[in-house]
């Protein structure tokens, strides 16, 4: 039987996911994010917010980081970082794409949780769904059995999965021939 919390979309804390203050208090938190956020460059799309408050704009840039979803196994002391996304299904190796992508997307909120809470563990997991409507149910069930789900709930947890993905692609599709 599974262990871990399962959680979904919860209320920021101030632009901060409540979960993390489960491990860590902010104030650590944005002490390291903080430390971390000045090595990764300012974007020209993000200099005008830049220039408006140089003081805080790297611990606001760290709290607009938001993933999809955040799982914790308190046994184990783990915290999975979970990314839902699209990519195109066309070519062969878009899993992989897609999961460097996201691990660089959210590299600074892992470090920063690593630096502020050093006896947990951090990973990221990502799923993701082709734009074509492939799901890589070996890919699928790999992190399913990673995040320790419940035995039994796999199959179930795919099927709305798939059924998820199939209505929204429903959906583009009636939006287009109307």
């Amino acid at each position: 039987m599974g262990t871990a919390t399962w959680v979904r979309f919860p209320p920021p804390v101030k632009g901060l996911r409540s979960e993390f203050l489960r491990i860590c208090s902010k104030e650590e938190l944005a002490e390291k994010a903080q430390d971390i956020e000045v090595t990764i460059p300012v974007k020209k799309s993000q200099e005008t917010r830049y220039n408006l408050d140089p003081g805080s704009f790297f611990v606001n840039r760290f709290l607009g980081r938001r993933p999809d979803g955040v799982t914790i196994n308190e046994a184990l002391q783990i915290v999975y970082i979970l990314e839902f996304e699209r990519s195109t299904d066309r070519d062969r190796g878009f899993l992989e794409v897609k999961d460097a992508e996201a691990n660089e997307q959210h590299k600074s909120i892992i470090c920063a949780l690593k630096a502020a809470a050093p006896e947990w563990e951090f990973e990221q997991i990502s799923f993701a769904v082709g734009n074509h409507g492939s799901v890589v149910e070996s890919d699928f069930y790999t992190k399913l059995k990673k995040l320790d789900i419940q035995e039994g709930k796999e199959d179930k947890l795919f099927a709305d999965h798939v059924t998820q993905v199939c209505e929204a692609h429903n959906r583009v599709i009636v939006s287009f021939l109307q």
